[in-house]
């Protein structure tokens, strides 16, 4: 792949709490949990240092996580490879937009917890935005999820086609698509103030979403219309890469992906 992109990867957590799972391991930070004889950054930082297409690595962090994890970080550092660290902003759509004012577009965003993520799945974000897209979200389909174990995602997009995953990773292409990402810092914390997502999302299009009445490319059509940018999402087909680490269950079936245990793991 001849696109260059800089890979923006957010590695905070909130200032002043401890992660439950990081405390269960032992541990001041998530993204410095050890799984399978290796710690959930370094393995994220492994992937996305060696694609080939990857200009530079922007990491977004609070100050005072930064200690710990400069040392790990900068073992990926290369003469052609620059990784720069950031102070987080409190809200993630905040820090998405330091870190782009830090670097060159196009994006790759993605999270220190998203361990499995492999160079085919960039692959298919980076395509998206050479296509013509302004933002893209990777999705993976339902059962393509479910068939990795039925416990790796709890919560999944129903839409009119099937049901779909987050995969933590996206793509922003340009200027424009910024404007989209500043919405959502200021409406923030959408489950928690109901008007704000009314207000970002239009009433109609969320209705059409909740009840399952239109397609999920659908949705993606009527998203850009309403925040007047090309949004469109990257079909992932490989189910592990909707699975990061978010607690104990996921924490076990990533874990025993990395080791070839799956069919083993009973939760």
């Amino acid at each position: 792949m001849s696109t260059r992109f800089d890979v923006i990867l957010l590695a905070a957590q909130r200032v002043g709490v401890t992660n439950p799972l990081a405390e269960a391991h032992g541990v001041s930070h998530k993204c410095l949990i050890p799984i399978a004889d290796q710690i959930l950054i370094s393995r994220t930082l492994a992937s996305v240092s060696s694609h080939p297409g990857c200009r530079a690595i922007h990491i977004l962090i609070e100050p005072d996580g930064e200690l710990a994890v400069r040392p790990v970080a900068e073992a990926f550092a290369k003469a052609d490879l620059p990784i720069y660290f950031i102070a987080s902003d409190s809200n993630i759509a905040g820090s998405v937009l330091l870190g782009c004012e830090n670097g060159t577009g196009p994006f790759v965003i993605t999270t220190a917890d998203n361990v499995l993520i492999k160079h085919e799945s960039i692959d298919r974000v980076v395509e998206t935005m050479a296509a013509g897209a302004d933002a893209v979200a990777a999705l993976a389909n339902k059962d393509d999820v479910r068939s990795i174990h039925p416990a790796a995602q709890r919560f999944f997009y129903e839409f009119r086609d099937h049901g779909y995953a987050n995969c933590n990773l996206y793509g922003i292409a340009s200027e424009r698509a910024l404007h989209a990402v500043e919405i959502f810092r200021e409406g923030g914390q959408f489950m928690n103030h109901p008007r704000r997502l009314v207000n970002a999302f239009g009433l109609f299009n969320i209705l059409l979403m909740r009840f399952g009445w239109v397609t999920v490319d659908n949705a993606f059509q009527r998203m850009s219309k309403r925040f007047g940018i090309t949004m469109r999402r990257a079909p992932i087909s490989d189910g592990t890469q909707a699975i990061d680490v978010d607690n104990d269950r996921t924490y076990r079936i990533v874990e025993a992906v990395l080791q070839n245990r799956i069919d083993d793991l009973k939760i």
